[in-house]
């Protein structure tokens, strides 16, 4: 199967698997991610077809709305590609790069790297900060029915991977759990660009915030 068509039958099959999504993790986050890792690749030495696959593929079954299953993921998307006929070296490519590019999968020793994942990682950490990444935490928060803010919860700088899955922390927590660390966790000169002006959007939003909060 020519590349093209494999991608048109992809694309397909996650808009039909994820028509019901959650906002921030539905087809809309696939399409950013899937944009910005093959803006990316233009400006990496990388198999592009095992990107697209990755960036269209990454949150198929994603672990936290499946139980806590991380495996649910890399099967759902094996189980399409090899319906598709793709060869088995990809479909392995591909499943280790869903399996170890959350920012979940930072909190062990990281076993797996190629360029191919460096890339998408990179592309799902840019829809995860500035503008678009502000609006997915708060709806994400709102899905979970998290509060927006609460000064007597501090952030924690020192979970636990478990700790991190779990938690019910306040979406303003989240901010400094993760978000404003993902700048310095970028893989590619082309992403790091791109994420400093998405960091520097939250910062100041964060300035914003709670300057409503304590009008001087």
């Amino acid at each position: 199967m020519d590349h093209a068509t494999l991608i048109s039958r992809t694309v397909a099959f996650v808009k039909e698997t994820l028509k019901h999504a959650e906002g921030g993790h539905d087809w809309w986050h696939i399409d950013r991610v899937w944009t910005n890792a093959r803006y990316i690749a233009r400006h990496e030495d990388c198999d592009l077809l095992i990107v697209e696959l990755a960036a269209l593929l990454h949150d198929i079954a994603d672990s936290k709305f499946h139980n806590g299953d991380e495996e649910i993921g890399p099967a759902t998307a094996a189980k399409f590609l090899k319906s598709q006929g793709v060869d088995e070296a990809i479909i392995t490519h591909v499943q280790q790069i869903i399996r170890h590019m959350s920012f979940k999968a930072s909190f062990g020793e990281v076993t797996f790297h190629s360029k191919e994942l460096a890339v998408v990682q990179d592309a799902d950490r840019l829809d995860a900060i500035g503008a678009i990444g502000i609006a997915r935490a708060f709806t994400y928060g709102g899905h979970k029915g998290r509060e927006i803010y609460n000064p007597d919860i501090p952030h924690n700088l020192n979970m636990t991977k478990e700790q991190y899955k779990n938690t019910t922390a306040p979406t303003i927590n989240h901010f400094y759990e993760k978000l404003l660390l993902l700048k310095d966790k970028i893989n590619t000169a082309t992403a790091r660009q791109m994420a400093q002006q998405r960091h520097n959007f939250m910062e100041q939003f964060l300035e914003q915030f709670y300057s409503e909060i304590s009008p001087e």
